[in-house]
């Protein structure tokens, strides 16, 4: 796949298991609330609700690794051109 990808996260149903952060630490990062976040590109957690970030070319697989793997079924990739989720609870 070599289509770009953006990811969010639903903060309502993360388990803070932290399983995002270990695959990708330079997208996913906790808040002081213990729950995930994504990072823009500077390195700034979003944390206004349903925030997306674009995954470089580097990450995307980590990214989805993340999504498929997290306990919380919470983390969402979908494609940059249409928004269609690729990775995660409705893919």
């Amino acid at each position: 796949m070599s289509e770009d990808v953006r990811v969010w996260i639903d903060q309502k149903l993360c388990t803070g298991d932290g399983l995002c952060v270990q695959y990708a630490p330079d997208i996913f990062e906790f808040g002081a609330d213990g729950l995930a976040y994504v990072k823009d590109a500077d390195g700034n957690l979003l944390q206004t609700e349903g925030s997306q970030t674009d995954v470089n070319d580097e990450l995307r697989l980590d990214v989805i690794d993340a999504a498929d793997g997290c306990p919380g079924n919470c983390i969402h990739v979908v494609r940059a051109a249409d928004g269609v989720e690729i990775a995660g609870p409705d893919a």
